[in-house]
C-alpha cells in the first residue's frame, strides 16, 4: 500500500482547584446635595479600604485596588410623569485578590453588612505559574492523543509507523482560519450578590476546566 496522509484532532482537559479569588466591592451613596453624598462616600468607603489593606498586611490578600471616585447626577421622573430634584450619586470600586477561599467568605460575611456596599462579582483563577504548567501539561496531551489516533488509524490499515507532517491549533488545518486560544480556561460559579437577605455566606467554588485541542497530520507507511 502506498503512503496514506492522516489528519486528526487531539483533546484533553484538566480540572484544576482554584488558587486566587478576585472580589469587586462597590460603595455607593446618594441624595440630593454633591457635597454631603461625597462626604458620606469617602465616610462609607474608608472601613472597607482599611479593611483590604489589613487583610493585605495578614497575608490573605495578594493585591487590590480602588478605582478613583465617580460623580453623577439626575432628575427622577415621579409616577404622574414630572421630574423631581437633583439627585447626587456617588460611587466607588475596590478589587481584591484573596488567597484562601475560607478567608474570602469570612471577609464578605463581615463587609456585606456595611452600610452603602455591594458585593458584585467573584472571579475564581489560578497564579500565572500554575496557569502556564496546567495548559502546556493539557497541550502535550492532546498532541498524544492526536499520535495515538493517527497510528491507531495507520494499524488499521496494515501500516506500520507514522511521521508528523503538520500541527496547529484547532481549525488551521481543516479550514485555514484564525483559531481560538488553543487552552481555553472555565471557571464556574455564582457571583456574590449585596447581602441585605444574607448575613453570613460560604462559597465553595467549581474547579476551573483547562482545556486544549490540535490538529495533525501524518504521513503513514
Amino acid at each position: 500500500m502506498s503512503d496514506v496522509t492522516i489528519t486528526v484532532r487531539g483533546e484533553n482537559e484538566a480540572r484544576v482547584v482554584p488558587e486566587r479569588a478576585t472580589i469587586r466591592v462597590t460603595v455607593r451613596t446618594e441624595g440630593p446635595e454633591r457635597t454631603s453624598v461625597v462626604d458620606q462616600l469617602m465616610h462609607l468607603a474608608e472601613p472597607v479600604r482599611a479593611s483590604i489593606t489589613q487583610c493585605k498586611d495578614a497575608g490573605t490578600v495578594a493585591e487590590w485596588a480602588s478605582k478613583r471616585l465617580a460623580v453623577s447626577a439626575d432628575r427622577p421622573w415621579n409616577n404622574e410623569g414630572k421630574r423631581l430634584a437633583l439627585v447626587y450619586r456617588a460611587s466607588v470600586d475596590f478589587s481584591a485578590t484573596f488567597t484562601d477561599p475560607s478567608e474570602l467568605s469570612i471577609w464578605v460575611s463581615d463587609i456585606s453588612a456595611w452600610d452603602g456596599v455591594e458585593v458584585s462579582w467573584v472571579d475564581w483563577h489560578l497564579t500565572p505559574e500554575t496557569r502556564t504548567r496546567v495548559e502546556r501539561d493539557v497541550a502535550s496531551s492532546a498532541v498524544n492523543v492526536a499520535v495515538a489516533r493517527a497510528e491507531a488509524y495507520a494499524a488499521a490499515l496494515g501500516l506500520a509507523s507514522v511521521t508528523p507532517i503538520e500541527i496547529a491549533d484547532v481549525g488551521l488545518i481543516s479550514h485555514g482560519q484564525t483559531p481560538g486560544a488553543p487552552q481555553t480556561m472555565k471557571a464556574r460559579g455564582a457571583a456574590f450578590v449585596a447581602a441585605d437577605s444574607a448575613p453570613s455566606m460560604e462559597y465553595e467554588p467549581d474547579e476551573i476546566v483547562v482545556s486544549a485541542t490540535v490538529e495533525a497530520r501524518f504521513n503513514a507507511r
